[in-house]
């Protein structure tokens, strides 16, 4: 699970590089391929866990899409 000092949003107003260059300098990308190598079980499995719901009037679980 995420740590305190974890952001998913760590640029939500902008103050930084919107670009991708802009995002992987700041270390968005730095563990993609380690989350990438755990397996989609894992993956789907996280995103059951965390709750997260869709943004639509169903509020649907991210991780049964």
């Amino acid at each position: 699970m995420l740590q305190d000092r974890d952001r998913i949003f760590n640029n939500i107003y902008g103050r930084f590089d919107k670009s991708l260059a802009g995002a992987m300098a700041r270390g968005a990308w730095d563990n993609t391929p380690g989350i990438i190598a755990k397996g989609r079980d894992w993956i789907v499995n996280e995103m059951k866990a965390s709750g997260l719901r869709g943004r639509g009037g169903a509020g649907f679980p991210t991780g049964l899409k």
